[in-house]
């Protein structure tokens, strides 16, 4: 009689059992929306919808609509996804609600000013392809750059020469400047979270990423958000005739002097350690020799940027709108070779900016539409009224509101589709010169893009970098902010007035 064989060993321990049906009823790592934001952001649209008693003169389409775009700015702000995943769904909801329909929807995705600006990301990937942009900046450096002060100086008057083509700040801090200032830096042996950071880097970053509110309100073309407001503005009947041009006319004289003394007044109240860099030129040098001489296609990108530019400056004498001449410039930068089609698919930032750019300005349309903007705008232009305000004081109220509020902001477009038309609305309410009224916005619009970390991108960028400590990026966010406004309050007026703007 044989004997059993004994069985399998196994591990039939209780802790081993429990263990194993933890481990099967374990949930996979949630991957979609953040909860808490995306309850927080819905939350704040129920509650205004059926909380808030709405105002008789307004429907219950409008108060509805009004809700959701509430909800939709909330989610821009507290990101419970990506920003183009979160304003398809909103407007989705829109949709499914009823609230508007399917073509009304969608009607801004026709729009031209959010086709220029997709076009206008489509020029910055050429310039950041070819070597362009680094050519001009380290061009600027070998000019400039034998101290710390001309460095900076090289540095932002270079972005603000390619400013008009690359309307995105964010595009020219992360793909030209940033990468120059580091090794200028690392070449001076200033390294980010060290004491040596503040040798030569923190000044050099904290410089740029201020001038760059300069640069992008030189040129409409110089930042999306620009392009944005101007389509606002015209929603609400300002007229401005020959756009590039006007707005260049009457931002050119503060937008300079506050570069020019944007350096300046740093190297004061933010002085770097290093105040000669003999090794910025040669570095720069030897950068340009590793690149040789000006290349085929960094020609051809020139010229056509040049072309591109001018019929943007004329364009309105010739007939042509300014996304016509986009298209053109665009076509050809594929027809030689400078892009491809494969570049334009991988241009996310493009495709993503078309999504929540027409949804936002589709909204802001509607809203217009159904008349919850001026009832709006009415509201708080009776309460100025009632104060005894003159225009220009409910102007200087308005727009004082309007920069300092973006501490509650992640991006300036976000802050401009959120906040725009209304102030807008309530500046025009309060008899307040209209297109004066609609270009100082804009101008306030790049000029708080460097209050905080998280106010733009390119602060994100630069922040990123780790040479400036997070206190001196707020204390000197606001030193500049009141610098600036300042200037542009003193220069910009007497500016202003040269060009007959208040009779606007």
């Amino acid at each position: 009689m044989s004997t059993p064989s004994s069985p399998l060993p196994s591990n039939t321990s209780p802790t081993s059992n429990t263990s194993r049906h933890r481990r099967r009823i374990s949930l996979p790592p949630w991957k979609g929306a953040k909860p808490i934001p995306l309850a927080i952001s819905i939350l704040i649209g129920i509650l205004f919808r059926f909380a808030v008693p709405k105002p008789h003169q307004l429907s219950t389409k409008a108060w509805q609509l009004l809700a959701i775009f509430l909800t939709t700015i909330s989610g821009l702000i507290l990101g419970p996804l990506p920003v183009g995943a979160w304003a398809f769904l909103c407007l989705t909801l829109t949709v499914v609600t009823k609230t508007l329909t399917f073509a009304a929807a969608f009607a801004a995705f026709t729009n031209e000013v959010i086709w220029l600006i997709v076009a206008s990301f489509f020029f910055s990937r050429g310039f950041i392809k070819t070597g362009l942009g680094d050519r001009v900046a380290l061009c600027f450096v070998c000019w400039l750059g034998k101290n710390t002060l001309g460095l900076s100086y090289g540095l932002a008057l270079s972005e603000a020469a390619i400013s008009p083509a690359i309307p995105s700040t964010t595009a020219r801090a992360g793909g030209i400047f940033l990468p120059i200032i580091k090794s200028l830096a690392v070449t001076a042996d200033s390294h980010p979270k060290d004491d040596s950071a503040k040798k030569l880097g923190a000044y050099l970053v904290q410089s740029q990423l201020q001038c760059s509110s300069s640069s992008s309100a030189l040129f409409l073309t110089a930042a999306a958000q620009n392009l944005l407001c101007v389509k606002l503005a015209e929603g609400l009947g300002v007229k401005i005739s020959s756009k590039w041009l006007t707005w260049f006319k009457v931002s050119c004289i503060p937008a300079l002097v506050s570069l020019l003394a944007t350096p300046v007044i740093l190297y004061k109240i933010f002085p770097p350690e290093m105040k000669d860099t003999p090794d910025a030129p040669l570095m720069a040098r030897r950068r340009l020799d590793q690149m040789g001489p000006i290349k085929s296609d960094q020609w051809v990108m020139m010229i056509v940027m040049l072309v591109t530019v001018a019929l943007w400056i004329s364009g309105e004498a010739l007939g042509l709108a300014s996304v016509i001449t986009a298209m053109l410039g665009l076509s050809l930068l594929l027809a030689f070779g400078i892009l491809d089609w494969d570049d334009c698919l991988s241009e996310k930032s493009a495709w993503d900016t078309l999504a929540w750019f027409g949804v936002l300005i589709g909204m802001a349309t509607q809203l217009t539409t159904l008349g919850v903007v001026a009832w709006m705008s009415n509201a708080v232009a009776n309460f100025l009224k009632s104060l005894s305000l003159h225009w220009f004081g409910a102007f200087c109220v308005l727009q004082s509101a309007y920069f300092f509020i973006h501490y509650l902001f992640a991006s300036q477009t976000a802050h401009v589709a959120a906040l725009y038309s209304a102030f807008l609305g309530m500046c025009l309410a309060s008899k307040v010169p209209a297109l004066f009224a609609a270009l100082a916005l804009g101008y306030n619009t790049n000029l708080f893009g460097a209050l905080t970390h998280y106010s733009s991108g390119q602060a994100a960028v630069y922040y990123g970098a780790g040479y400036v400590e997070l206190r001196d990026v707020f204390r000197l966010g606001i030193i500049i902010a009141l610098i600036n406004i300042v200037i542009w309050g003193l220069v910009g007026a007497g500016w202003w007035k040269i060009l007959g703007l208040y009779l606007h």
